[in-house]
């Protein structure tokens, strides 16, 4: 797969306008509908270490040293330079997020952040580590200037965290932080999806959060 630029990344105002996204049938989340948020936002299926923006955000581990899934592969992409520039940094605690060079990967940086492991028992705890995760993430970005942050889907794999709970959360954090004071400087905000079930997760919270105005959608 050859390395994607955010003109291959369709934003959900051209996805509503294609029919690939559909606006929700109902919706108890009171989400106003605007085109110039739905422009900076962006939805693609496929390999988040081919893409060719500011920063990818990869579901670290605390120790920022590798791992399995996502995180694997973005470390093999990059190559051992990136393996090297972590090994400065003293690991990451859940929720928070560590900023470093792309190295040999499309993207100019990446942004590790470590999700929770899914606690059923403490929901609501694995609530708030993972909007941190989206949240530390983002105004990491916006802090070092950076304009386009594409996300994988957060503790979704090996931590167990249910893929339309995690999206539910992922879209609200987002949406506030587009609204806010930093999300104005952010030009491109995507949302990268590899399995079957985040698929379905975002194609099912997207438009509640993120509803198309009228005369947007199919």
């Amino acid at each position: 797969m050859a390395a994607k630029s955010l003109a291959d990344i369709p934003t959900l105002t051209s996805l509503y306008a294609s029919g690939a996204l559909r606006a929700a049938a109902t919706s108890t989340v009171a989400a106003t509908a605007s085109r110039s948020i739905n422009d900076r936002v962006g939805l693609i299926r496929g390999d988040i270490t081919k893409l060719r923006v500011d920063a990818i955000v990869n579901a670290a581990n605390t120790s920022l040293l590798g791992g399995g899934g996502v995180d694997g592969a973005i470390h093999r992409a990059a190559g051992p330079g990136l393996l090297a520039e972590c090994r400065t940094l003293g690991g990451c605690p859940t929720g928070q997020a560590k900023l470093t060079g792309g190295h040999s990967l499309p993207a100019r940086h990446v942004i590790h952040t470590v999700g929770p492991v899914y606690s059923r028992g403490r929901a609501g705890e694995s609530e708030a580590l993972l909007r941190s995760c989206y949240d530390t993430s983002l105004r990491l970005a916006a802090a070092s200037g950076l304009g386009s942050v594409a996300f994988s889907a957060i503790s979704t794999g090996v931590y167990g965290y249910p893929s339309a709970d995690a999206a539910v959360v992922a879209c609200r954090t987002v949406r506030e932080f587009l609204e806010s004071d930093d999300g104005q400087k952010m030009g491109r905000v995507v949302f990268v999806t590899f399995e079957q079930k985040d698929v379905a997760a975002y194609d099912e919270a997207l438009p509640k959060f993120f509803p198309p105005e009228e005369g947007d959608a199919e």
